[in-house]
C-alpha cells in the first residue's frame, strides 16, 4: 500500500511537472520572439531639392530693362520702405512667407525687371507668366493685389528690396 501511494504521488508529480514545463517553454519562446524583434529602420530624411530660377525671365509688363547701380541709393530705398510699409505689408512679411512670398533674397529668385513687372502688372503676370502662375499656386491661389503704384514707386520698392 505504501508503494501504491508512493507510485501515485510520483505519477501526480510527473504529470504536474510535464504540464507546467510545457507552458514555460511556450512562454520562453514567445519572450524570445518579443525580445529579438527588430525595429523597422528609420526612413532616410528626404533632402530638399534646391529650386532653380530663371533669372533671364523679365516678366510681362512695361519694364524691359532695369539698371542697378553698384551701391544702393539710400534715399530711394527709404522711400521704397515707406511705400512697402503702406501698401505691401498686409500680404508680405520681410522675414517669412505670409499670404505672399517674402522679399528677402528676392534677387536670387527673380530678375529686377520681373519684380517690377509683378508690382506694376500683377493681373497679367498671373495670367501669362509661368513663374507668377507657379507663385499663385504655391500661395493657395491668392493673387497679388494691384496697388496702382507708379514706375517711380515700384523702382523705389525694388531699391528697398536690395537692402534686405
Amino acid at each position: 500500500m505504501k508503494n501504491l501511494i508512493k507510485l501515485s504521488l510520483l505519477a501526480i508529480f510527473a504529470i504536474t511537472l510535464v504540464s507546467c514545463g510545457g507552458d514555460d517553454k511556450k512562454a520562453k519562446k514567445e519572450k524570445v520572439k518579443i525580445t529579438t524583434k527588430k525595429k523597422a529602420p528609420k526612413k532616410a530624411k528626404t533632402e530638399k531639392k534646391e529650386k532653380t530660377y530663371d533669372l533671364s525671365n523679365k516678366g510681362i509688363g512695361p519694364i524691359k530693362s532695369v539698371t542697378l547701380a553698384a551701391d544702393v541709393d539710400q534715399a530711394m530705398a527709404t522711400k521704397g520702405a515707406e511705400v512697402y510699409k503702406a501698401k505691401c505689408t498686409a500680404c508680405h512679411k520681410v522675414e517669412k512667407k505670409f499670404i505672399g512670398p517674402s522679399p528677402m533674397g528676392i534677387f536670387k529668385r527673380r530678375s529686377p525687371e520681373w519684380i517690377m513687372n509683378m508690382i506694376l502688372n500683377p493681373d497679367e503676370m498671373v495670367q501669362k507668366d509661368p513663374d507668377a502662375k507657379a507663385l499663385l499656386m504655391e500661395f493657395n491661389g491668392s493673387p497679388m493685389a494691384n496697388q496702382s503704384l507708379t514706375e517711380e514707386e515700384a523702382r523705389s520698392v525694388l531699391e528697398y528690396f536690395r537692402t534686405l
